[in-house]
């Protein structure tokens, strides 16, 4: 299985150690990633809000399952966009997102 994990962060960082441990995880590609998350995985110099890039990535890269971890790219919908193209993605959706990103929506 391929995971992407978007995010440069501790959070994505946890995450990439954890899908490391997996048997079934054969490649794991962070963007943009981080010095220390390139312990688990390869990094590649796309942002977390460069959506279009990271669906075209996540295509050309054959994807299994894409992961998003900060919070400003799932409230501006990054789910949403990887949902529309067919992907699977985990994360909420821009809606539920709203929860985290908006304190006076909370």
């Amino acid at each position: 299985m391929k995971v992407l994990i978007v995010g440069s962060g501790g959070r994505e960082h946890a995450i990439a150690w954890a899908v490391s441990k997996s048997a079934k995880a054969d490649k794991i590609y962070c963007a943009p990633g981080n010095a220390g998350i390139e312990e688990y995985a390869e990094c590649v110099n796309i942002g977390a809000m460069e959506f279009d890039k990271l669906v075209a990535f996540a295509k050309e890269k054959e994807i299994d399952i894409t992961v998003v971890g900060p919070e400003v790219p799932l409230v501006m919908g990054l789910t949403d966009v990887f949902e529309d193209e067919g992907l699977k993605v985990f994360g909420p959706n821009k809606k539920c997102a709203q929860l985290e990103g908006s304190k006076a929506f909370s």
